[in-house]
């Protein structure tokens, strides 16, 4: 088993987060090595929107672009899964990460930026048109699907919050109920008054034609005619991570759903283990590409000044 050399930083995840706070961090000249497994959550789709200065830019072209600016600070790239990690003991932070290949990584503080996994609702054909047509952001998609025909798959009370978001996008909104609880009076009479329509019954599958979404096929045999699809993906954190480290975490969504769970932070994007900050969707699935550059710029000068502050309390000793 091979253990790489010691470094100030390590960052779990080269996404927006991961590479923003590897930034702020490499321009304060501290070691860092980020470990990325090269899965990241906007894969399926083609542009990346809402992001200043780069709308409409393929997200592989924008990570290309952030790990080249990382590496220019000296900051270590290394594609690896992290499988495993743990606080040392003792009363001053350290922490030690484990990856698929073997080996062992050490650091004296830890930024968790390892994103989330979608699990869809099961229906057969979402995942084959995710990213495309089957959608989970508004605000990052919703222009491209403008007056068009759109249907709305959520669970619980979280449907008529992401049915009101879209119905500003057209005039042709339809909720399918599918696993929701039943709307209450008021939830139905706020949909009624944009106009948008509601189906009951479980969605069992997509209509595409010439390759594009036409409608969801109903169990009971009829199709809701639909254009795109907006849905919304439970959170799947990497529990391997988050519980080896035993990390606080809190659900996602509403009481009535479990739309998974995210990493407990607090106003600084520190976690509840001391030495251990989080950014991104690892911390809730809102996060777009905007907010989570944002954030992890924010966690890389915290992990910093902690640094700085242990730094100056072993020069005094």
């Amino acid at each position: 088993m091979e253990t790489a050399s010691p470094v100030d930083v390590l960052v779990l995840g080269g996404g927006a987060a991961g590479l923003s706070a590897a930034l702020c961090l490499g321009r304060s000249r501290r070691s860092v090595r980020v470990l990325d497994a090269g899965e990241p959550r906007n894969a399926p789709s083609p542009h990346a929107h809402n992001l200043l200065t780069h709308d409409g830019t393929p997200p592989a072209e924008l990570l290309a672009a952030g790990r080249a600016e990382v590496e220019r600070y000296g900051v270590e790239l290394v594609t690896a899964r992290a499988v495993d990690a743990r606080r040392l003991p003792g009363d001053e932070p350290a922490f030690e990460v484990r990856t698929s290949d073997g080996t062992t990584h050490r650091a004296r503080r830890l930024v968790l930026t390892s994103g989330l996994r979608d699990e869809l609702p099961d229906v057969p054909g979402l995942r084959e048109r995710w990213g495309r047509d089957v959608l989970h952001c508004p605000y990052c998609h919703g222009w491209e699907v403008r007056d068009r025909r759109l249907a709305v798959l959520a669970p619980g009370s979280s449907v008529v919050h992401r049915a009101l978001l879209t119905r500003q996008l057209s005039d042709d909104v339809t909720v399918v109920l599918h696993d929701a609880v039943e709307l209450d009076a008021d939830a139905r009479a706020d949909l009624a008054a944009r106009g948008v329509r509601v189906v009951a019954g479980r969605a069992t599958g997509v209509r595409v034609e010439d390759d594009a979404l036409t409608g969801l096929t109903l169990a009971d045999g009829t199709t809701v005619a639909c254009d795109a699809v907006f849905v919304a993906p439970r959170a799947v954190l990497d529990d391997a991570l988050v519980d080896g480290l035993g990390l606080e975490t809190h659900a996602v969504g509403d009481t009535d759903e479990d739309l998974g769970r995210g990493v407990t932070v607090d106003g600084t994007g520190a976690a509840s283990v001391p030495g251990v900050w989080a950014a991104g969707n690892v911390a809730g699935p809102h996060h777009a590409l905007a907010s989570s550059i944002a954030a992890g710029s924010a966690v890389g000068a915290q992990a910093n000044l902690s640094l700085v502050t242990a730094d100056l309390a072993a020069a005094r000793a």
